[in-house]
């Protein structure tokens, strides 16, 4: 059984910085891809934000590429998203998703090819 908890959500002004965390409950962690996407209100699930587990490559979206910051730590099991320079159009609810099915760089994006997801956390920036 695999368990995903996010957290570091909160309410910032445009610009500042936040770091999400997702702890993963369960075994073999270095064995699954360890996403980030999110969603904001009445739009469609979107990828944020991917590392390989097997090279470490990462691959972001266009929109936060030189922003933000993917990151995993096998020993404590967790994945990071270091969030700098936010803006008003990153608010959205933050998810963490895994899968241990190899993805290629198209399917990565697709919340569809994941099998488990976190609760969320809420990320809002004002302006």
């Amino acid at each position: 059984q695999v368990q995903l908890v996010e957290s570091g959500g909160g309410l910032v002004q445009a610009g500042d910085s936040l770091r999400l965390s997702c702890k993963f409950f369960g075994r073999t962690f270095a064995t699954y891809a360890m996403n980030w996407f999110r969603q904001a209100p009445g739009k469609e699930r979107e990828f944020v934000a991917g590392i390989d587990w097997r090279t470490t490559d990462t691959t972001y979206a266009d929109s936060v590429k030189g922003r933000f910051t993917i990151s995993r730590d096998d020993a404590e099991n967790m994945v990071f998203l270091q969030m700098n320079s936010l803006k008003p159009e990153d608010t959205a609810i933050y998810y963490c998703a895994a899968t241990r099915t190899y993805l290629g760089s198209i399917d990565l994006k697709r919340p569809n090819k994941y099998g488990y997801w976190g609760q969320g956390t809420q990320v809002t920036v004002s302006s």
